[in-house]
C-alpha cells in the first residue's frame, strides 16, 4: 500500500515537473523590436532615407548657390567701393543685406520642411512596422512586443528585428 501511494504521488510529481513548464514556456513569449535597425536594414527603411537625404541635398545646393551670390556681390562691392558713388554703395549695401536676410529665412525654411519631412516618413514606416509586428505578435502568440529604446535589459534571444525586417521586406512595396 505505501509503494501504491509513494508510486502515485512520484508520478504525480513527474507529471508537474513536465507538464507546467511547457505551458509556462509560452505564457511568457516576449519579443524586442530595433526601430532603429529596422529603419536602415529594410528596402523601405533605405528607400525613405534615400528620398529625405535627397531633398535635403537640393536644399543645400540651392543655400550654396545662393550663397555664393552674397559673396561674390561683397567681393564685387569691396572691388569697386571706392569708384563707386555714395548713393551706388549704399544701395548695394541694401541689396547685399536683403540677400543674406533671405539667406537666412530660406535656411529657416529648409530646416523645417526637412525636419517635417523626415518626422512624417520616418512616422508612416513606424507605423508600418508596429502594425506588423503586431500581426506576428498575435499570429505566433506573444504575449508582449515591445521597442528596444523601452527595453533596459533583453537577452539576444528575444529579439525579433531579424524576423520583422525579412517579413516587412517580403511584403509588396514594403509596406501593408
Amino acid at each position: 500500500m505505501r509503494l501504491g501511494k509513494f508510486g502515485l504521488i512520484v508520478a504525480v510529481v513527474l507529471v508537474i515537473f513536465y507538464v507546467l513548464p511547457a505551458y509556462a514556456a509560452d505564457v511568457a513569449k516576449i519579443g524586442i523590436v530595433d526601430f532603429q535597425r529596422v529603419l536602415t536594414e529594410s528596402e523601405a527603411g533605405k528607400l525613405v532615407q534615400g528620398e529625405i537625404q535627397k531633398k535635403g541635398r537640393t536644399m543645400e545646393a540651392k543655400l550654396i548657390e545662393l550663397g555664393k551670390e552674397i559673396e561674390s556681390l561683397s567681393e564685387q562691392m569691396s572691388r569697386e567701393s571706392m569708384v563707386m558713388s555714395k548713393e551706388k554703395r549704399e544701395e548695394q549695401q541694401r541689396e547685399l543685406e536683403i540677400k543674406k536676410y533671405d539667406f537666412q529665412s530660406l535656411q529657416k525654411k529648409f530646416q523645417m520642411e526637412f525636419r517635417e519631412l523626415e518626422a512624417t516618413e520616418v512616422e508612416k514606416l513606424k507605423n508600418d512596422i508596429f502594425e506588423l509586428a503586431e500581426k506576428i505578435g498575435k499570429k505566433e502568440g506573444y504575449l508582449l512586443i515591445i521597442e528596444k529604446s523601452a527595453a533596459i535589459y533583453y537577452p539576444s534571444t528575444i529579439d525579433m528585428t531579424d524576423l520583422l525586417i525579412e517579413k516587412y521586406n517580403a511584403q509588396p512595396n514594403g509596406s501593408n
